[in-house]
This record gives C-alpha cells, structure tokens and sequence, in this order.
C-alpha cells in the first residue's frame, strides 16, 4: 500500500511551483459562502487584499497588496483559524508559514481560469468519513521529528502530544473545471483520475500550513489538544477546509504550465520577481466592520441564523 509519504515525495518531484504567504487578516467574512455577509465563523487571510465581505473578479484582486512572495499572484487564499484554547480565552497560532503549492503541471491543460473560485474540505465534517481524504489529502501530523501517531488516530484528527517542531496541515484543491462555467469543478481523483465530460485540467493547488504551536503553547499538551478550529469543536481538525479565488495575472499563469518537466519552475512574469515581496503592506480594506474577535464572531453569527 502506498503512504502518504509516498505519495507526498512523488508529488513533491513533479513539476511545481510553490509561494509563500503572510497572513494579512483574520475576520469574520466568508466572500464564497456568505457573500455580503458578516455571519461566517472566523478565518485567517492570504493573498491579495483587495477583498471585502463581497466576492470579487480576478481583475478587482488585482488592484490589490498581496501578502505573498510573488508580486504575479494577486490571488486570496484563506482557512479557518486556529486557536489555543484556555479557559475562556481563544488566542490565534499563527502560521510559521503558509505555503501554496501549484503541483501535477505535467497533467495541466489549461491555466487558472480569470473568475475561478473554489472550496476544499467539509466546514461541516465531524469524523473522518466526513473528510473525503482520498481526493483533498486533509491530514494533520507533527513535522520535523514528531511525534508521528496518525496510525492511532485518524489521521484529519489532531495529533494527541505535543509537536516538536510544527503542526502542520495540508489540503488539495479540485484540478478540473468548466472553462465555459467555472463554478463547475471536481477532482480528477474522483473520475479516474480524468477529467469529467466538459471539463480540464488545471494546476493542482495545495494548501500546506505549519502552525508554531510551540510559541503558542509553551506548555505543550498529552491527550485532547488544547486547540480549535473556528468551525469546530476542541482538540478535532476535521471541518478544516481552503478557499481559492484566482488572482494570478494571465501571463504569469500561462508561465506555470512551462513547469512540465521540471521539478520546479519560479513563476516571473510582468509584474516582477516571482521570490519578491512587495513594498506595500497587505491590510484590511474595510476595518470598520465585522469583527477579528472570536467571542463577537458567535454573537454575528447567532445573529445572522447560521450558529
């Protein structure tokens, strides 16, 4: 039977490209889901900062700042946020990094489409049946040296001790889409790893984030994890899911398709550097509204019907 290690070294020497992102914002908004809305459970931004509670076009994300390391890739990425949990006091682990890994080149038909959007994972799962590992990858485990326990526990579970280095998640968006509707997608995995009738294949994105529960939790934990998504109960990781609006300018997104071949292609294009931050500073552009605080979140949402 093939591991996940495995599979993730096969994956890894493929053609890909990979950026890294700052988060800029943690807000109760979910343009996808909720959009207009301020009713959503916490999330964690990445990318562009052009967004708002309203969902935008690839053309209005690139009016943005992006927090990423590609000046290219105006896309917004985000994910549930992560908090330590004591007591009554809900504190966010950030991110030692939060990276985007545009893999499976070699298959890709097409770039990403202007307009795509796309979710990845159950909001709502609450076991691993709910999880659908098999096409999203969504696993939890301790990097670095541990400890490894996913043979004990589900593995969308959270790890039951303490991680030495990093917790760390990962998450694959689907790789086929209408090109002519392009809130059409699916997983080539789910169709015999083709494309369904209609649809191509795209650059396969991948979330992968590790969280430095060391900082945040100094103590470290044995058993139950002191730690909570924003869209599930204590010590589970299973309702972790990404989102995913297109923002890559077009030139720079046809440039990914070059990666077939190679093991790893740095995406340049017009808009400079593909390793280069950029000189502005990624922030919230309607910090009037909604609510970064998790207690007030509950209370929006309760108020909004969906708690």
């Amino acid at each position: 039977m093939r591991t996940l290690a495995t599979t993730l070294l096969a994956v890894s020497t493929s053609a890909l490209t990979v950026v890294e992102h700052k988060p800029f914002m943690r807000k109760n908004i979910d343009p996808i889901v909720f959009p207009g809305q301020y009713v959503s459970h916490m999330h964690s931004f990445y990318g562009s900062d052009a967004l708002t509670k309203d969902l935008p076009t690839t053309a209005q994300l690139q009016q943005g700042c992006p927090s990423g390391e590609n000046p290219n890739d105006l896309s917004v990425y985000w994910a549930p946020t992560l908090y330590y949990v004591n007591g009554n006091n809900y504190t966010e682990i950030y991110p030692a990094t939060f990276k985007t890994y545009y893999e499976n080149i070699d298959r890709a038909e097409i770039p990403f489409p202007k307009d795509l959007y796309m979710v990845a994972g159950n909001a709502s799962a609450k076991s691993q049946a709910d999880v659908q590992e098999n096409l999203n990858m969504l696993t939890w485990w301790c990097d670095g040296n541990g400890p490894e326990d996913r043979n004990i526990r589900p593995r969308a579970a959270l790890p039951l001790s303490t991680c030495t280095a990093h917790l760390q998640a990962i998450l694959r968006f689907p790789d086929c889409v209408n090109p002519n509707k392009v809130t059409e997608y699916a997983y080539a995995a789910a169709n015999g790893n083709k494309c369904p009738a209609g649809m191509k294949r795209m650059p396969s994105l991948r979330f992968s984030i590790r969280y430095d529960t060391r900082r945040a939790i100094p103590k470290g934990w044995k058993g139950v994890p002191p730690i909570k998504l924003a869209c599930g109960d204590l010590g589970v990781g299973y309702c972790f899911h990404g989102d995913f609006i297109n923002g890559w300018y077009e030139d720079s997104a046809k440039t990914m398709l070059q990666a077939k071949g190679q093991s790893f292609l740095r995406i340049d294009g017009a808009h400079g550097n593909g390793k280069t931050y950029s000189k502005c500073k990624a922030k919230d552009q309607d910090p009037s509204n909604g609510t970064s605080d998790y207690h007030k979140s509950l209370e929006m949402m309760k108020q909004g019907g969906h708690a």
